[in-house]
């Protein structure tokens, strides 16, 4: 059977911490052809390098500022101190230009990646200029990074945001799919990436061990069962079939940074909710956004 979980140091290729689904990846995944991540920590003055290839790639800083170079043209990311802190800096490269990253102060950095025929121009998204969404309500509030959306950015194939989640909450909910192309629904792989870390002002033990849960499930015939424990660094991949809830266990926040892009013939996020939750949706207008929210405001 496929395996759709990658903990933290399972998906390592060279000097990078996750590579998964890239041009240059060396970790293969059966049935897994249209989206890609990769993740480095970097020491300060070092530098990653990703070839000219036939993908589009997105540079997302996950903690501290970097300096990207595309094809020759330098632009700066100022970053964050961690992906709770509010949006950063994020940098478009277009296709078939090699990318250099580097860090005069180090830090942590993701790639995300998606096979592409249209070139569209290299572009930066400021943190400034990211849209913000709270979606949901009571406790299925969560904090969303639109900067890789088709509203806030020209691609051609992917589409990337990152969702922030307070202790306790749920998110990804109700359990919904992106499995197939039919109206109101497109076909998506999708990549969740995960951070976790202490909530504020918990009283933790210095040995607290930040974690959340992810599910995953099948909407078809085509099997797949993750009910999977995620702390930073863990990777699970979504092929097909409903998933949500991605769970902060209470004490501790979680983050994902979603890549998600398919066959299909447009570049939306269209989705069918699993018809037993689908009415959750409605007792949210009842409620109000949890008070925690926005995170680095």
């Amino acid at each position: 059977m496929t395996n759709w979980v990658y903990p933290l140091g399972t998906a390592t290729d060279g000097t990078w911490d996750v590579s998964i689904g890239t041009s240059d990846s060396s970790l293969t995944v059966d049935g897994w052809a249209h989206t890609g991540l990769k993740v480095a920590t970097l020491t300060a003055g070092a530098d990653v390098v990703l070839p000219a290839a036939a993908e589009e790639r997105i540079v997302v800083p996950l903690s501290g500022s970097f300096t990207v170079t595309v094809a020759g043209m330098e632009c700066k990311l100022n970053g964050r101190p961690s992906v709770f802190h509010g949006p950063s800096d994020v940098l478009y490269s277009g296709t078939g230009r090699d990318v250099t990253i580097s860090s005069a102060d180090g830090g942590r950095v993701a790639v995300a990646t998606a096979p592409a025929g249209a070139s569209y121009p290299t572009r930066l998204v400021t943190a400034a200029e990211t849209p913000v969404e709270l979606r949901g309500a009571g406790n299925c509030s969560r904090q969303v990074h639109n900067f890789g959306t088709p509203a806030a950015l020209e691609a051609d194939r992917f589409i990337v945001c990152e969702v922030l989640t307070p202790a306790g909450n749920w998110s990804s909910y109700p359990p919904h799919k992106h499995d197939e192309e039919k109206d109101g629904e497109t076909h998506l792989e999708e990549i969740y990436y995960f951070e976790t870390r202490v909530a504020d002002g918990s009283a933790a033990p210095a040995d607290a061990d930040a974690i959340g849960y992810q599910r995953v499930y099948a909407s078809d015939e085509r099997p797949i069962d993750v009910s999977a424990e995620v702390r930073t660094g863990d990777v699970v991949l979504v092929p097909y079939g409903w998933h949500g809830p991605a769970m902060a266990a209470p004490g501790y926040d979680l983050y994902y940074l979603n890549v998600m892009a398919g066959p299909g013939p447009v570049r939306e996020w269209l989705i069918s909710d699993d018809p037993h939750h689908g009415w959750v949706r409605q007792s949210w207008d009842a409620q109000d956004i949890d008070p925690r929210l926005p995170f680095g405001s």
